[in-house]
């Protein structure tokens, strides 16, 4: 029996996430190890069970859908959670596609780290007619670490991720639901897992794709997002009670703000494309002084009902 499980949380990108599930299946290095692949489906109407029934018999392990129908990023992580005993558990969004060894590279990292969670390198794709920021979004929705593997100070995000259950995932529900409509779910099990000691691992060759669809591969989405990631930071100082890092990191955010504001008017002055790498860093030191409760944009859950309302398409 296998001792690593594949959760994929979904809500109604079916092309997608059959893509996901197929680049699951072809990890030949690694099948001996998969007790299962779980799709914790997030839609009310249970859009992707159809899907799962029919990929079932060609799956090389067994394929478990797992209903979470309440939206919420956090839900269906806890959801897909639930649905396996596996203690140890790989995270692939459903809008990435895995590398042939990406499951392999993860597995041999924790190994070689002794990490209780593994990350590894996303390659961002947009669509062709993207125009002048596709080079920025493919960064934004993509994320390079080091050339090879070996511990990380920091954590990154769920998404192509490997948690030891015992360690990283602790109690029947370890994702807070709290933040099932902005996100930052992930961040809150990190800062709690690095108040324990916790340590982080970086799988160099565990490479996925992840395919922004055209709503999301925005200038007005990517820098929404940019806002939340912003907001990051001070949220976990409040939620510590550590009101002198929420200050600090409140000082730095208007620091970034005021050092990015000019260089983003002079670099749209001059039509740079570098310019939207300029509104990111705005954007995020602008989150990190407004970090407060109510201000966070709503960009999961029932948001994703409604793809292009929450994008602004």
């Amino acid at each position: 029996m296998g001792d690593v499980a594949v959760v994929i949380p979904t809500l109604r990108r079916l092309d997608s996430l059959e893509r996901a599930l197929r680049s699951v299946f072809a990890q030949a290095e690694a099948l001996e190890r998969v007790s299962a692949v779980v799709v914790a489906d997030n839609d009310p109407d249970g859009s992707a069970g159809p899907l799962v029934a029919r990929l079932a018999a060609e799956a090389p392990a067994p394929l478990i859908y797992a209903p979470a129908p309440r939206p919420g990023v956090a839900t269906a992580r806890n959801a897909g959670l639930a649905a396996t005993q596996a203690p140890l558990i790989a995270f692939l969004d459903d809008d990435e596609a895995a590398s042939p060894r990406w499951l392999v590279a993860l597995l041999e990292a924790q190994v070689q780290t002794g990490a209780d969670v593994v990350f590894g390198p996303i390659r961002g794709r947009v669509p062709e007619n993207t125009g002048w920021t596709a080079d920025y979004l493919e960064a934004f929705f993509g994320r390079a670490g080091p050339a090879e593997t070996g511990p990380l100070e920091e954590p990154w995000g769920c998404g192509n991720s490997l948690m030891v259950r015992a360690t990283a995932l602790p109690g029947p529900a370890p994702f807070d639901v709290s933040a099932d409509q902005t996100g930052g779910e992930d961040d809150k099990l990190f800062a709690a897992l690095s108040a324990r000691g916790g340590r982080y691992g970086w799988a160099a060759d565990a490479w996925v794709d992840e395919f922004a669809p055209p709503h999301r591969a925005t200038l007005r989405y990517a820098l929404t997002r940019a806002f939340a990631y912003g907001q990051g930071p001070s949220q976990t100082a409040a939620a510590a009670r550590d009101w002198t890092g929420v200050a600090r990191w409140m000082v730095i955010g208007a620091a970034q703000a005021g050092v990015w504001g000019l260089a983003s008017l002079i670099l749209f002055i001059l039509r740079r494309p570098s310019r939207a790498r300029a509104y990111d860093r705005l954007a995020r030191g602008v989150g990190k002084v407004f970090w407060m409760n109510g201000l966070e944009p709503k960009l999961y859950g029932t948001a994703l009902l409604n793809p292009s309302a929450a994008s602004g398409a």
